[in-house]
């Protein structure tokens, strides 16, 4: 009986494992997903290691040249063989004037962003003779700069931010262009012992009378062209060195002229009044009577008549004012008689220009009597 049931028991465990291993699994059907957009991998900047770059971000970048065969040359400036003695670092975008080299006679650093200029830079630049520096960001510039040039002729910094005159500038300057800036202080002795100047240029500034002192140009002993058009002067400037021969005051707020302010000129030959308020009643008739005028520009004032001047006076400037009528027997620097008999005495007046008047034609006869070398009359 035992026996018997553990031959069925056997039995059973034996179709049991059949049923297990004889069973196929079933394969499981793949599940659709909706599509999806895959994101491009986005490479996100490195950290930048270090502080943060001090100059502003809107400049470009300094421009540097290939190595020069010049060992001194610096990168932000090209050094031409053919002219060794000339640095050329224009336009450049450099903010730092680079140590100049020994052999450094005409330095050109115009058109960049030079903000000030120190002595570092020119500790060994004592044979420079002209420097450019139009054009920048300059705001200062150190008086020990100048120590470091003694030979320097030219000096242009033009269109920069300069409020005041440099001080210390060296006793062999010829040319000083400082136009365009915001200048409205020249200190006291600025100009003192530059006996060697012929030109300052000190036009579109914001200087006032009483900024221009009496004793401000008096040293200016060689001073040939004065350019102090564009400011606010109410006056003409007072104590100028007597052998100028360009004067230039346009676009001031001159309103009179002393009698006998052109007296002292040895050498006057062109003088520029344009764009102020000058009228009649400011202009004392014969101011302009000087034997060495050639150039004289009174356009855009308030005069009324025409002013007396001398037969040697070349060119006449006198559109747009209010001058109604011209009488050339009284403006004739001669009499209408003498220019008739004698040739010699015939004014040299070739150039006059009076459109924008209230005048019209025609021409007064007396007018084309006198002055008989007219080559261009505007009315």
């Amino acid at each position: 009986m035992r026996a018997g049931v553990g031959l069925f028991s056997v039995l059973a465990l034996f179709l049991l494992m059949g049923a297990v291993f004889t069973q196929r699994t079933r394969p499981k059907k793949p599940i659709k997903r909706p599509g999806t957009t895959r994101k491009p991998s986005v490479i996100r900047p490195s950290v930048p290691v270090g502080p943060e770059p001090q100059e502003p971000t809107d400049l470009p970048p300094p421009i540097l040249g290939p190595p020069s065969i010049f060992h001194d040359c610096p990168r932000e400036c090209f050094c031409s063989p053919s002219y060794p003695n000339s640095l050329n670092c224009e336009n450049r975008n450099i903010r730092v004037i680079p140590v100049i080299p020994a052999r450094t006679h005409y330095l050109y650093l115009q058109n960049n962003f030079i903000s000030e200029v120190t002595a570092e830079s020119f500790v060994n630049a004592t044979e420079v003779r002209w420097i450019n520096l139009a054009n920048n960001r300059i705001h200062r510039i150190d008086k020990k700069v100048f120590q470091k040039v003694p030979e320097l002729l030219y000096l242009y910094a033009q269109r920069n931010i300069l409020k005041e005159v440099p001080s210390g500038l060296p006793a062999s300057l010829e040319q000083l262009r400082l136009s365009r800036n915001r200048i409205s202080k020249i200190p006291a002795g600025a100009f003192s012992k530059m006996g060697n100047l012929t030109l300052l240029d000190l036009y579109y500034n914001q200087l006032s009378d009483s900024d221009l002192g009496k004793n401000v140009f008096k040293d200016l002993k060689s001073l040939m062209q004065l350019n102090l058009a564009f400011n606010i002067l109410r006056k003409m400037p007072a104590g100028l060195p007597s052998g100028i021969v360009q004067l230039f005051l346009d676009r001031n707020g001159i309103e009179d002229i002393p009698k006998d302010y052109f007296q002292g000129f040895s050498h006057l030959a062109f003088v520029r009044l344009n764009h102020n308020q000058l009228s009649d009643k400011g202009v004392p008739k014969t101011v302009f009577n000087i034997s060495t005028l050639l150039d004289l520009q009174l356009a855009h004032n308030q005069l009324a008549s025409v002013p007396l001047f001398n037969g040697h006076l070349e060119h006449l400037h006198l559109n747009d004012n209010t001058i109604e009528s011209i009488n050339g027997t009284l403006i004739c620097p001669y009499s209408l008689q003498d220019v008739e008999n004698d040739h010699s005495v015939v004014p040299r007046l070739r150039y006059l220009r009076l459109d924008g008047n209230h005048l019209s034609p025609p021409i007064p006869m007396d007018v084309i009597m006198c002055f008989r070398n007219l080559h261009s009359l505007v009315i």
